[in-house]
């Protein structure tokens, strides 16, 4: 069961970088990177389409991820 849910965690892992590297950027400028994207804060639109299914996907997995991770730290520890 450890060698199974290992496997799934990697193959998921890979996913995750493959997810989070296809978002896109929100930085429009230089500026912005020294900002911090302050002058967005309060400009903040709704995700849609592509943008939004890409945050939907990268939070679902994470969290699958991290509880992949739980159970992989509980079953070795018995």
């Amino acid at each position: 069961m450890y060698n199974i849910i290992l496997g799934i965690v990697i193959v998921i892992s890979v996913i995750l970088i493959f997810t989070i590297m296809m978002q896109p950027s929100k930085q429009n400028s230089a500026a912005s990177a020294f900002s911090g994207g302050a002058d967005q804060l309060f400009g903040k639109q709704k995700a849609r389409g592509f943008e939004a299914v890409m945050q939907r996907t990268t939070a679902i997995l994470g969290a699958v991820w991290i509880i992949l991770l739980f159970v992989l730290s509980y079953l070795s520890s018995k």
